[in-house]
């Protein structure tokens, strides 16, 4: 069966065609009894709208992109709920991508995005605020940098103070007595993972005397690196090795974790473990994992929340960076007994 036109259903409901796109657009414009009428040969003939049509004509779908490092990370899961929620409330469609922490692979999305006309994108850089993005908002595309801070004042962004997060996963190690400690995170190219490297350094060059901070570089934040890193942290004698490790992700923690202890080292007995982001699995884990907790919904929410602004003020609208602080989830991975 064929599917119903707008003329079909101005024919069954008795008005014109454009009494039909009114309803459909602009209802308010509408008689309510005539709205009504209209409505109920909608449903009578099965009429479904075109959303493609619609969007031809005005040149916009009701679609915005969300472009992030790793879909596979709770973490984004997480502000991807957030940022449906936002969408959800205005009308909004989201198109997922999934840039695997890949260069050209994110310019491909945004081509794709762009060819698409949504209303506007969001998204965690690979490699910072590139050219690409630039051009995107000449050509009137609104960009907000999620979970990244901008460095420029012509973009909005909602992001988390790693720095800061860093600094505390540090200072509570610190706190605990350990003097030589290791951060394991890369690539350091990822603005997130170079901020909380360097909270740490803050934290270690602070607190003087013989605090030391190995960087344990890996080529991804995921839990397989974790395993790997653990290969090469058990192999060091036990008088050299690090006796506390601060990981740039909880997926890395997860990994090492797992890895320790199927080497034999306990957690955190031979070495104690904070992991970043506080994803569900870190309070479930075999030794709970403390972490750096980052409000993860309401980051997608508040960063979904500037997109739609700025879509809707255009050019009227002030470009805001939002900056949230993080907060540390002391378990028994990092806790001395």
């Amino acid at each position: 069966m064929a599917i119903a036109s707008i003329k079909e259903v101005a024919q069954l409901a008795s008005v014109s065609v454009g009494t039909v796109s009114n309803v459909l657009n602009r209802p308010d414009m509408v008689a309510p009894a005539t709205r009504e009428r209209v409505l109920n040969a909608m449903n009578e003939l099965g009429f479904v709208r075109n959303e493609s049509a619609r969007a031809l004509r005005s040149g916009r779908t009701r679609t915005m992109g969300l472009v992030v490092l790793d879909v596979t990370n709770p973490f984004f899961t997480d502000v991807a709920k957030g940022v449906e929620a936002a969408a959800d409330a205005s009308g909004m469609i989201i198109t997922l991508c999934n840039s695997d922490q890949d260069g050209p692979r994110e310019r491909r999305y945004l081509d794709y995005l762009e060819e698409q006309r949504v209303q506007g994108i969001l998204i965690t850089p690979v490699a910072g605020e590139t050219q690409r993005l630039e051009q995107l908002i000449d050509r009137g595309t609104p960009v907000v940098l999620l979970d990244h801070r901008a460095t420029r004042r012509n973009r909005c962004s909602a992001a988390v103070d790693d720095v800061l997060g860093g600094r505390i996963a540090v200072e509570h190690l610190l706190d605990q007595g350990h003097r030589r400690l290791a951060f394991v995170g890369g690539p350091m190219t990822i603005s997130q993972v170079a901020e909380r490297h360097k909270g740490a350094e803050e934290a270690v060059a602070e607190a003087g005397g013989e605090a030391t901070l190995e960087l344990v570089e890996v080529p991804s934040p995921s839990f397989a690196s974790g395993r790997h890193a653990a290969d090469r942290f058990a192999a060091l004698p036990a008088g050299e090795r690090p006796t506390a490790l601060f990981c740039a992700n909880d997926l890395l923690a997860l990994g090492l974790m797992q890895g320790l202890q199927a080497l034999g080292l306990r957690i955190p007995g031979d070495v104690a473990l904070i992991g970043y982001d506080d994803i569900a699995y870190a309070a479930g884990a075999a030794v709970p994992l403390s972490s750096v907790r980052q409000p993860r919904e309401e980051l997608g929410r508040v960063a979904a929340e500037l997109l739609l602004e700025e879509i809707d003020e255009g050019e009227r609208h002030r470009h805001r960076q939002v900056l949230f602080e993080p907060e540390l989830v002391i378990r028994e991975s990092s806790v001395r007994s």
